[in-house]
């Protein structure tokens, strides 16, 4: 980590830096917007003129818009992943990342959710595979992998906007009290009366973990069933158990990629070395070259199973079309970008070299999506019926369309680069108070003195309870246990970033938020297999393959999506009821110095109910444990 991290700013500059309006991010916005225009226009024209304006032809009947939604699916799946599992592991250096990572996640499902809709041809008859009791009491077909698909992403898409809407709100706080006017009115419903306090702190941090415990295993899920697609197809090539993991693990490489690629650019503009270290790009290009190497194993399996099947068809495709067939330039530059290319990444004088790990992560960016194409496209052009082999080119659609999708990505992270910190600026406090405890430092201004301001006494009608300054998070757990110690109970805590010490002091309160996790969950798993029993074997039975109506291994997948929806949704819910939010006003907010407390004050406030108070002499207590302000407050009436 850069010194930065150790302890040196204070937390006014992080917020400078990270929370000041980034008009760099302008010509990305106009760029993008342009390019998104163009992508509306060629849909429009798809879908006026029929789906035969896509390139594909007898027998490649998918070809380039699932080649692309695969390709955008395996970015959004990795997104969520990394912030979710380095949480769960307590990764120091997730805190830089993890909000390029969700945001990524969020703006490749948008572009990923776009082709399966094209590709219906009639994108306004989606709504049929949504289960409701429809006109002609006809359900959706649940036992097709394209049905769990739907499931799939849409439990996905939820649980990763949940995720990166709970980072956001000390954000959302911190930007209401930076800012004036209109602005501040807009933040302040963003930030749904975010305080701060220790409480919401500890919630958050509960709400975050049971979120990034569903997460992490509904990727797997996900990517899992997007390769079922693909493996209960009866096409040379596809119906293979290695593609759930292959599957995963090159989302995980490509996600990681795509971190790089928006990383490295972004440091350099918005002057962000401090905060995305070396240290960083070094630790990602790690975990890409190990899930590469996962990915390069796959390569080997694919064609020496093949080989020993001894099945002439997969001899043919593995070991003839694919390397030297039509499309063998394709495979070749897939080999060369996610093979032999990322072993580069066994140097650290590579990993640590942004110009060159921003060209590896464009080349595994272009790899994955070759990987994808060859895939599904020569697989299809060369199906078990000679008579109806044909080859692929595709049309000027789906390349305006690819493109298009492309733009529309990088007009949404222009965006979230113009008007959102694209680096959590609490989460960066929290890691330097961290770094700052474990090494036994003091926490530094970066050579600056702390400016004592006298606050003085606002006039209220009732007297509610005092809001006492203090100088730092060691200052605030004194005074926590000196007021503990005269015998007072009713306090709260108000700082910038989780301060665990502050939380202990004050007395750790157990959560609910796990039992509400668990409660959804229940319930989503429960609910959906009633749903999918009456459904199937009930209301509209079907006899699908020769499977049983109630085959139970069919039903796991949507109700395991269910589960996670269900909990996802409770955890949500759970945490803005434990936390008092929303709350758009509190006596505390009329304090000019409660402003502060997203920002960079440590308060201390004590309740005139606690049966120890005495306006005077808790001030004067408060003064002696070292507050250098004390405001009371009151209800304004």
């Amino acid at each position: 980590m850069s010194s930065l991290l150790h302890g040196s700013p204070s937390d006014a500059r992080i917020d400078r830096d990270l929370l000041e309006t980034r008009r760099r991010a302008n010509p990305l916005i106009w760029i993008g917007g342009a390019g998104t225009l163009v992508l509306f226009a060629a849909a429009t024209y798809a879908v006026l003129t029929g789906i035969g304006t896509f390139g594909n032809r007898a027998p490649t009947h998918w070809a380039f818009p699932i080649t692309d939604f695969v390709w955008w699916i395996g970015i959004g799946h990795a997104g969520t992943f990394i912030s979710a599992i380095l949480l769960l592991c307590r990764q120091r250096w997730r805190s830089s990342i993890n909000r390029l990572a969700e945001s990524m996640t969020l703006f490749a499902l948008v572009q990923a959710g776009l082709f399966p809709l094209l590709h219906l041809g009639r994108p306004w008859f989606a709504y049929w595979l949504v289960p409701y009791p429809a006109t002609m009491e006809v359900w959706p077909q649940f036992q097709s992998p394209l049905t769990w698909d739907v499931g799939a992403i849409t439990t996905y898409l939820t649980l990763s906007v949940l995720l990166w809407f709970l980072g956001l709100l000390p954000d959302f706080g911190t930007l209401r009290d930076r800012a004036e006017g209109r602005a501040r009115q807009v933040y302040a419903v963003l930030a749904l009366g975010w305080r701060g306090s220790t409480d919401q702190w500890r919630n958050l941090r509960m709400a975050q973990l049971m979120l990034a415990g569903l997460a992490t295993p509904l990727v797997v899920s996900v990517h899992s069933i997007v390769s079922m697609d693909f493996a209960v197809g009866n096409l040379g090539g596809w119906h293979s158990t290695l593609f759930p993991p292959y599957f995963v693990a090159g989302a995980i490489f490509s996600g990681f990629a795509m971190v790089l690629t928006l990383a490295i650019p972004i440091r350099r503009v918005f002057r962000l070395q401090d905060y995305i270290t070396l240290e960083h790009l070094n630790l990602c290009a790690k975990v890409m070259l190990a899930t590469g190497l996962v990915v390069a194993y796959a390569y080997v399996v694919e064609p020496a199973l093949a080989w020993y099947s001894g099945e002439p068809h997969e001899r043919l495709l593995f070991l003839q079309e694919r390397p030297f067939g039509p499309y063998a330039v394709c495979f070749w530059a897939m080999v060369s970008c996610n093979v032999v290319l990322p072993q580069a990444l066994w140097f650290e004088r590579v990993r640590k070299n942004p110009a060159v790990l921003f060209v590896l992560s464009l080349v595994i960016n272009l790899g994955m999506w070759l990987e994808r194409f060859v895939l599904i496209v020569s697989s299809e052009s060369r199906s078990f019926l000679p008579a109806t082999w044909g080859d692929f080119l595709p049309s000027l659609v789906d390349l305006t369309i690819l493109g298009g999708t492309l733009s529309f990505f990088a007009f949404l992270m222009g965006l979230l680069l113009r008007f959102l910190p694209f680096v959590p600026p609490w989460e960066v406090k929290g890691l330097r108070h961290e770094i700052a405890r474990d090494d036994e430092r003091e926490d530094e201004r970066d050579g600056e003195s702390e400016r004592k301001e006298h606050v003085s006494v606002v006039a209220t009608t009732t007297l509610q309870g005092l809001l006492a300054s203090l100088e730092g998070p060691r200052e605030l757990v004194t005074s926590i246990e000196g007021l503990r110690a005269a015998g007072y109970q009713k306090l709260e805590a108000f700082t910038p970033f989780p301060v665990p010490e502050v939380r202990r002091a004050l007395g750790e309160a157990r959560s609910r938020i796990p039992q509400a996790t668990l409660l959804g969950a229940v319930v989503g798993a429960v609910g959906a297999y009633a749903l999918l029993y009456w459904t199937q074997v009930i209301d509209y039975p079907l006899a699908i393959g020769g499977h049983p109506r109630n085959a139970v291994p069919m039903y796991v997948p949507l109700a395991f999506e269910s589960a996670v929806l269900l909990g996802g949704l409770f955890t949500f819910v759970a945490f803005f009821v434990a936390s008092g939010l929303p709350r758009l006003w509190h006596p505390l907010f009329e304090l000019p110095l409660f402003r502060r407390a997203t920002q960079d004050r440590y308060l201390l406030a004590v309740d005139a109910a606690d049966p120890r108070f005495d306006a005077a002499a808790t001030r004067a207590l408060l003064t002696d444990l070292g507050a250098h302000g004390v405001a009371s407050y009151g209800d304004g009436a």
